[in-house]
């Protein structure tokens, strides 16, 4: 019996009789074959070795498919197990599954691991991917899992054993000495796994409960080539350079303190740098037909059941008691904005009404999970709502796609979108959402917009569009979302007066440009590594006389381009004008001017520019005016 293969691209293939994913690859080309990493059949992603005995549709996995790096790592961290049973054989195992960018794997060992451990574990690995051993699967029944593991002291995978359900297919992957409870894909063998490194290590509850046994994680990656881990390894070094958290504290931006951990302390420079932002925002914001609102940190609990939140949120929030009565710190600020639009009654004339506002916001994040700006307890969402006719849907969220597209372009992103559906604990009916749904894809559709589908991951009230930045180090930030709303309308009871004399329903866009203003900024930093355009640099000129001959030219200078807009300052120390003209660059001053006796004779002044480096005598006048046209028009 012949089997037909039809590809993503719509073309096929027959073959006279079953065939495994790795001869269809071969029987395509020799460099498809030798760069295969599995497949994906009908939509499920298998082993090359899988067997193809009726017609499927097949996808054939590299390391370019997202699908065939999770294969490749997931197969690297039993490459990883393998090495630390042979060198620590009383080790026992829990999970070790691929990551972004990599893979872990959790282990109970009375050896207590630490980095000096990492070269004998990467040679044993080596010489185990050397060998080329195969990974072959092993479908058994429950009993014979349990008995196995058991007989081992394999206490973690019994444990997996009887979670799974009754009618779960159990089955084992063995490469060499080592066996595994996994489902897989795996790698055909070890041997295509060339180049590794341990990363880190760090302890990691059982399955991620703290009333269970901290285990020993070790975080490692690998790649198909070492020139491609060699650059990996570069990138990692350069964003350790632009860390935000050092950038930070070296510009006098933020700091956090052990009196408020996960509560940033805004420093008068990150001041001046939020300022900015938030200025550009309200003048954007203002051209779009937006009105600024303000709403309190602290609701009533009947609000926050009203809204849902209670009972879907309620893990992540901050409470308190005002006069015997339940109150919640807002985790977020659209029931404020619905109540701001329920505060009068509203003609469909007036839709679209649309709110924007700075809102402060507090959610519990574990202590472990925080991080600089990137995941704080407390942060500022550029929070929007409209509240708008069922009809305006489409139109709406297209303006607001191009606003945020603005927003990127302005900062040199490139970003992709991601369309993510109906969660588990939704609210509302599967109509709604359906309806919802198709309203983001539409207006996306229509627009010629390329996404992602994201199953399973939209709020608990409508689903969203998610704006995914890449930085210049490549590394993707979730950051402007859109979000459809059909059920704060319902819960809430918002109206509008219709044409017809009678109440209707209005739909809610929630969005966010920056997301937050705390996160955006630490990207901002590492983006331009500290080095902000002019617009947005706390300090933007910086002058140093070479003597103090000079320095009440430097001073008259200083207070000219100060009145024009200019956040100039001097550097009057009585310091070599080598030292200074180092700190400047250090402090990442986009311009630093420097005068003599000829530039004070001349009226002229010497010019630096951040990242060019000399650049000449200017006129000052002219070069002041250049700065202020630079500043006004955000460049």
């Amino acid at each position: 019996m012949s089997v037909k293969i039809t590809f993503p691209d719509g073309g096929s293939r027959e073959y006279e009789e079953k065939v495994t994913i790795a001869e269809v690859a071969k029987s395509i080309s020799h460099k498809l074959a030798k760069n295969a990493l599995g497949g994906e059949v009908d939509g499920a992603v298998r082993d090359l070795n899988t067997v193809l005995d009726h017609d499927v549709t097949l996808k054939i996995l590299t390391w370019e498919d997202e699908a065939g790096q999770r294969i490749f790592r997931h197969s690297s961290s039993h490459l990883l197990a393998e090495a630390v049973q042979n060198l620590f054989p009383d080790t026992k195992f829990g999970i070790g599954p691929a990551i972004k960018d990599g893979f872990y794997y959790d282990f109970d060992s009375s050896h207590v691991f630490s980095e000096d451990d990492f070269p004998a574990i990467e040679k044993e690995m080596a010489r185990i991917a050397k060998e080329g051993r195969p990974f072959m699967k092993s479908v058994i029944s429950r009993a014979e899992a349990l008995q196995y593991f058991a007989d081992r002291g394999e206490s973690y995978k019994v444990e997996l054993i009887n979670d799974l359900p009754a009618d779960a297919e159990i089955s084992t992957y063995q490469q060499g000495g080592f066996l595994d409870l996994c489902a897989g894909p795996h790698l055909p063998s070890t041997e295509k796994i060339k180049a590794f490194k341990l990363m880190s290590i760090a302890g990691a509850y059982w399955r991620g409960d703290e009333k269970n046994k901290m285990l020993q994680r070790v975080y490692a990656t690998s790649f198909p080539k070492q020139a491609q881990l060699d650059e990996y390894l570069a990138l990692l070094e350069e964003a350790k350079k632009r860390d935000h958290r050092r950038i930070g504290q070296e510009l006098g931006l933020f700091t956090v303190m052990d009196e408020g951990p996960g509560f940033p302390f805004f420093l008068p420079n990150g001041m001046i740098l939020r300022n900015e932002l938030e200025n550009y925002w309200r003048e954007l914001h203002q051209k779009a037909g937006y009105a600024e609102i303000r709403t309190p940190l602290i609701l009533n609990r009947s609000l926050w059941e009203q809204s849902g939140h209670w009972d879907h949120y309620k893990d992540n929030m901050y409470f308190t008691k005002i006069d015997d009565v339940d109150f919640a710190v807002k985790p977020m600020n659209c029931p404020g904005a619905i109540l701001v639009y329920k505060n009068s009654l509203h003609s469909y004339r007036e839709l679209p009404i649309r709110m924007g506002e700075m809102g402060l916001v507090h959610r519990h994040e574990k202590s472990g999970a925080l991080h600089g700006l990137m995941r704080v307890r407390c942060f500022t969402q550029d929070d929007a709502h409209i509240f708008m006719l069922e009809s305006q849907i489409k139109d709406e969220i297209k303006s607001v796609i191009k606003l945020i597209d603005e927003v990127y372009r302005l900062f040199g992103f490139e970003y992709h979108l991601e369309l993510s559906t109906k969660p588990e604990d939704a609210m509302g009916s599967d109509e709604i959402w359906e309806a919802a749904t198709d309203a983001l894809r539409n207006a996306m559709d229509e627009e010629g917009l390329s996404y992602q589908v994201n199953e399973g991951d939209g709020a608990f009230y409508g689903p969203k569009i998610d704006f995914h930045l890449k930085d210049c180090l490549g590394r993707t930030w979730q950051c402007g979302t859109i979000q459809l709303d059909f059920q704060m309308p319902e819960k809430f009871d918002i109206t509008y007066i219709g044409e017809d004399g009678e109440k209707h329903r209005p739909v809610m866009i929630h969005r966010v440009a920056f997301g937050s203003i705390e996160r955006f900024i630490g990207i901002l930093t590492e983006h331009f590594a500290g080095a902000f355009p002019t617009w947005l640099a706390p300090v933007q000129v910086r002058l140093m006389s070479i003597t103090d001959h000079q320095l009440p030219y430097i001073e008259k200078i200083c207070a000219a381009m100060k009145a024009q807009g200019i956040r100039a300052e001097v550097d009057g120390r009585n310091e070599k004008i080598g030292y200074k003209i180092r700190e400047s660059h250090a402090m990442r001053i986009p311009y630093a001017l420097v005068a003599g006796d000829k530039e004070m004779e001349n009226g002229t002044i010497s010019l630096r520019r951040h990242g060019q480096g000399d650049l000449g005598v200017r006129d000052v006048n002219e070069l002041t005016a250049e700065i202020v046209a630079e500043i006004k028009e955000r460049k």
